[in-house]
């Protein structure tokens, strides 16, 4: 590798450091081991033949994060802008088969100018044999995309394959077209913050999954997502370790409001359940309605998924429902346990939302949960209506065990709704309304809105206390370690995308 004052300089004067500073920052101390340091580009074009680019604009090669092996490149800003050209193209896609290869996770460090013009078709071949190849990867290997810098054209296609794209603020941009273009072909003035930046894409888009505040910190997380992540698909999964799952004193265990038009945060029902500080969420900005991430719980690794009431009560919406079905399948694929807390009213209704596909994006959801084979346990905590209760890992899904608080509320509907529909011509007619409304709504929550009737017909597997949902996750985990699924011979099935 090849640095130099200047380039250095170049770098830090953009509030960005060098491809250089970033693979010291990521991987363990000196053990990167670079590949490809003297390939040159062959272009003899548009005066390219007197420009000597320096490993043409990327470094690749393969080095340690917590002693574990990982394959990575990262583009060179200073070097023609880390603009892609045919050799450039070819050692990222060499990285990425060394990696299949290998069985190790892929890191791709991106800061790109975009496609090398000068090389024309070349470069476009360059981007498509990425493409193929992070396809052949998906679920194979974990990837790991680094926007800091810009990211546009072509180029964005990549990171939106991987399974994680991280950005940083300011300096962090993704547009399929740049302001310039936007400008031009739609008379639009628009920066490029608003365009692609990283709060646009971790709060609306949902393409970035980790925002940071700096570079430092980036990779500080990136390396923190690594330590929950397997090799490869293949890898056997963490193991329970045992003794760690007592019950937890009941007056230290976080209440919920009984009351269903009350909210709560979910995050403190999950760390009083997980092991201590171990949640990493994932997509914190994006639908916040929903809550994911992967912990730890008595020494293994599990996804969470997990309905926020503080958010629109929790309920199911087109971004949540893709949010948590993007994340499912990476767990199924990479032999994650599933935890599923439920507290959800519903899928949201209205025009926008069918406008959107609520159809088509909730059924993402069902059939995400349905296909998967790890471990499933889900845990209700208060409400489980209609066919948002089927959607958040119901037994019907396939969920290995379904446990419900006593505050579980498994039904249709609420009491309030199915009151007004069941008994509309009574209400109608009635003297006193409002008194028979509150005497009916009473009959049916003690009815239906309860978990004894799912309990009694075998739809939830147990009542059980809060303070024990530590202890029960932990024993059913255990019995689930060697869980092994068939599933039906055939090439794939079509999920509603």
């Amino acid at each position: 590798m090849i640095k130099t004052e200047y380039d250095l300089e170049k770098q830090h004067s953009k509030g960005k450091l060098h491809a250089i500073e970033r693979l010291n920052l990521l991987l363990d101390k000196d053990s990167f081991q670079e590949i490809g340091s003297r390939v040159q580009h062959s272009c003899t074009l548009f005066g390219m033949d007197k420009k000597e680019l320096p490993y043409d604009g990327v470094i690749t090669g393969f080095g340690r994060i917590h002693g574990r092996p990982v394959a990575m490149y990262s583009q060179d800003f200073t070097v023609m802008g880390g603009t892609l050209g045919e050799m450039h193209g070819k050692k990222i896609a060499r990285i990425l088969q060394l990696a299949i290869d290998s069985k190790c996770p892929v890191i791709g460090i991106n800061d790109s100018g975009g496609a090398r013009i000068q090389e024309g078709i070349h470069s476009l071949a360059g981007y498509g044999d990425i493409f193929r190849l992070n396809t052949l990867a998906s679920g194979y290997i974990p990837q790991i995309s680094v926007i800091v810098g810009p990211c546009a054209g072509g180029a964005v296609y990549s990171p939106g394959i991987t399974d994680f794209v991280f950005m940083v603020d300011s300096i962090s941009h993704m547009f399929v077209t740049g302001p310039n273009v936007v400008k031009k072909v739609l008379y639009q003035d628009i920066d490029k913050e608003v365009l692609g930046g990283s709060v646009m894409h971790a709060t609306v888009s949902g393409v970035c999954h980790f925002r940071n505040p700096d570079e430092e910190q980036c990779f500080e997380k990136v390396r923190s997502l690594l330590a929950y992540l397997p090799q490869c698909w293949d890898q056997e999964r963490s193991s329970i370790k045992l003794g760690t799952g007592q019950q937890i004193e009941p007056s230290v265990f976080p209440k919920i409001p009984r009351n269903p038009k009350l909210s709560y945060d979910v995050r403190e029902i999950l760390k009083a359940v997980l092991d201590e500080k171990s949640f990493l969420e994932i997509s914190e900005e994006f639908a916040k309605n929903l809550v994911i991430g992967f912990a730890t719980i008595s020494g293994a690794t599990v996804g969470i998924v997990a309905n926020q009431t503080k958010i629109l009560a929790g309920v199911l919406d087109c971004d949540a429902s893709d949010k948590a079905s993007r994340f499912i399948r990476f767990c199924d694929a990479f032999n994650i346990p599933l935890l599923t807390f439920v507290d959800v009213p519903g899928f949201l209704p209205g025009l926008e939302q069918e406008r959107k596909g609520i159809i088509r994006h909730g059924a993402k959801l069902l059939f995400a949960y349905a296909e998967s084979t790890v471990p499933k346990i889900t845990i209700i905590l208060r409400k489980a209506y209609g066919g948002a209760y089927i959607a958040m890992c119901s037994k019907h899904l396939g969920s290995d065990f379904v446990y419900s608080w006593d505050t579980g509320e498994i039904a249709v509907m609420g009491a309030e709704g199915a009151v007004e529909i069941l008994f509309k011509n009574e209400l109608q007619n009635a003297p006193n309304p409002k008194e028979l409304i509150e005497k009916l709504q009473k009959e049916y929550a003690d009815t239906f809105v309860n978990p004894t009737i799912a309990a009694e017909s075998g739809i939830i597997d147990e009542i059980i206390e809060p303070e024990q949902t530590r202890q029960v996750i932990i024993q059913s985990l255990m019995q689930l370690q060697r869980k092994e699924q068939q599933i039906l011979k055939k090439k794939h099935g079509n999920i509603p995308l």
